[in-house]
This record gives structure tokens, C-alpha cells and sequence, in this order.
């Protein structure tokens, strides 16, 4: 299995972030098909107390690398690729991980 991970960077202004986020982006990414499972998360802290790096996490899983290319070159994933800069204006670090 592979996920792709997005480490979303902190807001300039949170409240908006988070009504885009839920209103027009995540109603966006519902309409990838061929997800195999999907996690949202907004970061809490740090284990030391310290301001976190990141803001928001989303994980996306897929069955393998092939299968990632496949559901993110589909139309309705550029879709929601291509909305990230209208609310992620604290930046967005992507990962791709093979879970073993």
C-alpha cells in the first residue's frame, strides 16, 4: 500500500482556512475516485509543547504506486490539486510512503 501524505503549513488566517477547507476543497477531493481510504487531521501540538511544523495533515492511500498515478492523473484529482493555492497559503509539503 502506498499513502500520499500532505502537510499542509500554517494559515494566515485559520478561520478561513478551515471554511474553504471543509466547504469547496474537501467537497473537491470527495470526487476522486478510487481512494482506498482517506485521513484528515488537524494538528494538536508536539510531544515537547512546541508550536507544530505542520497546521493540517491529509492522507490519502492507495493499492501501489501505479494505482497513485492513476486516481491523481484522473481529472477530478487535478481538479483538487490545482485548488490547493487558493487556501493553502502557509504552503503544502507532499509525501509519498510505501507502508510496510
Amino acid at each position: 500500500m502506498v499513502k500520499l501524505t500532505l502537510l499542509y503549513g500554517h494559515p494566515a488566517d485559520s478561520a478561513a482556512f478551515e471554511s474553504y477547507y471543509a466547504n469547496t476543497h474537501l467537497p473537491l477531493a470527495a470526487r476522486i475516485q478510487g481512494l482506498r481510504r482517506t485521513e484528515f487531521s488537524l494538528v494538536r501540538g508536539t510531544a515537547d509543547g512546541s508550536k507544530p511544523a505542520y497546521y493540517r495533515i491529509a492522507e490519502l492511500y492507495f493499492d501501489d504506486m501505479d494505482h497513485m498515478q492513476q486516481v491523481m492523473g484522473s481529472a477530478e484529482a487535478k481538479v483538487a490539486v490545482a485548488d490547493l493555492p487558493n487556501f493553502a497559503n502557509g504552503g503544502v509539503t507532499t509525501l509519498v510512503s510505501e507502508i510496510s
